[in-house]
């Protein structure tokens, strides 16, 4: 379906969650925090970082480690309550919290009383409206208590770490689960009230062949997944040391990658998903991610596409970010040092970048162009990438109208790439990120 030009995949790029990119931060003082905090108001939202895994996959990037030394985790949830108390303390009078995300690792590493507890902390420091509550889940580590904490809480959003139904894949990336345990998790979910269900899929992964990805996403749709994110696996051993478990000799080359993904999107375009941005899909109609998109409201934040029209993320826990308008602020990410430093009441804030006009305008570009597929860009910036963007319209996966900059249908898979244009850091970062594909 998408025409194939490598050399125009041949940079990694990031994934633009945020403008610019945590490979841009500096030393931060909690004193710039404690000024962004100062000045918010109105809806906000929350981020819960739970670093921890009953079991750590081979191919997993995030910050976290294994919950096997209770005194570790006790001491890390301890700290977590401290540094909830502290920020609700510094909120101004009148900013409401709207939404709450547990993310990690893993949330359901820890016990649901523990996980309880911090929702009860939750309650008690900030100023809840209603919150809508999102989780991500392994199903490896699922029972009913789970299940009845999560109804408890009323939360409505849950996302499962899937990857793969392939059991050859699943052992290659030591994320063995099998379907049971999928369909048993979707059950209890369904029965506690999730209304909004996804499943984080990857294709890219070693041994995987287009009859695994088609089998993934058959016993997905069948299963009744809401959303699908569908990412393709980045093999950076460099950075991921996990990740040289993997054989990297079995893994897809760059030609099938892209005609994984090409698949991948086509199946589920014509088997009832919206599409969302390049990678994420969502039921048309009632889901709100697939309604923002068609409204031209979708938004670009740390978990990815959303529909969360706040302008304040506050971000609690080790590696977690604060996204303000002006400032992006980042806990400390070794959990020790986390814990010692939140355990003494102190902001474990210590990495960040202030955003300079330039950057929020450069972002909202960036950002529209991932969630709508067009910006607007002034004729001064777009003067300045024209050269580079040159290739993408010659090539018909982009045009130019004016000031009007559209990715056009054939143009999806290079999205980031194009996005990346209108990024000044990327001249001078020499970090690697992920394939575009």
């Amino acid at each position: 379906m998408w025409p194939y030009h490598p050399d125009l995949l041949a940079t990694p790029v990031p994934r633009y969650t945020s403008f610019p990119t945590a490979a841009e931060f500096g030393d931060l003082t909690p004193a710039r925090y404690f000024e962004a905090m100062d000045s918010v108001e109105g809806d906000v939202s929350l981020y819960l970082h739970i670093p921890f895994c009953e079991k750590i996959c081979f191919y997993c990037g995030c910050n976290t480690g294994r919950a096997n030394r209770r005194q570790r985790l006790d001491s890390y949830l301890a700290a977590l309550h401290r540094e909830i108390e502290l920020v609700g303390g510094l909120l101004p009078a009148g900013a409401r919290i709207r939404r709450i995300a547990f993310g990690g690792g893993s949330p359901n590493a820890i016990s649901p009383v523990d996980f309880v507890r911090l929702v009860d902390a939750l309650t008690v420091h900030f100023d809840l409206v209603d919150p809508e509550f999102s989780i991500e889940l392994d199903p490896r580590t699922m029972d009913e208590d789970w299940a009845q904490a999560i109804a408890a809480v009323g939360i409505t959003r849950a996302s499962l770490g899937v990857q793969t139904f392939a059991e050859h894949c699943q052992k290659a990336i030591g994320r063995e689960q099998g379907e049971d345990l999928i369909v048993r998790t979707v059950d209890w979910l369904r029965g506690s009230g999730v209304t909004s269900l996804n499943f984080d899929l990857m294709y890219g992964l070693p041994g995987q062949t287009r009859a695994d990805l088609r089998d993934t996403l058959q016993r997905t749709r069948v299963l009744g997944a809401d959303r699908i994110a569908l990412f393709g696996y980045a093999h950076v051993p460099h950075i991921v040391p996990r990740q040289r478990a993997i054989d990297d000799s079995a893994l897809p080359g760059q030609d099938e990658r892209f005609a994984m993904a090409s698949f991948g999107y086509s199946y589920l375009v014509t088997h009832g998903y919206a599409p969302v941005g390049f990678d994420h899909f969502a039921k048309p109609g009632g889901d709100p991610l697939a309604k923002a998109a068609l409204a031209g409201t979708l938004r670009r934040n740390f978990q990815g596409f959303t529909d969360d029209q706040s302008p304040v993320l506050l971000g609690l826990g080790a590696s977690a970010i604060s996204s303000f308008p002006g400032l992006l602020a980042q806990n400390e990410k070794n959990s020790g040092r986390y814990r010692m430093l939140a355990s003494q009441g102190l902001s474990p804030v210590n990495r960040g970048i202030a955003r300079t006009p330039d950057d929020r305008y450069r972002g909202a570009v960036i950002e529209r162009l991932l969630c709508d597929g067009r910006a607007r860009v002034g004729g001064k910036l777009l003067a300045s990438v024209k050269p580079r963007l040159a290739p993408f319209l010659e090539r018909g996966l982009a045009s130019l109208d004016e000031e009007w900059l559209t990715v056009l249908p054939e143009g999806l898979p290079y999205a980031r790439t194009i996005a990346a244009l209108f990024d000044p850091y990327r001249t001078q970062s020499a970090r690697r990120f992920s394939s575009a594909v």
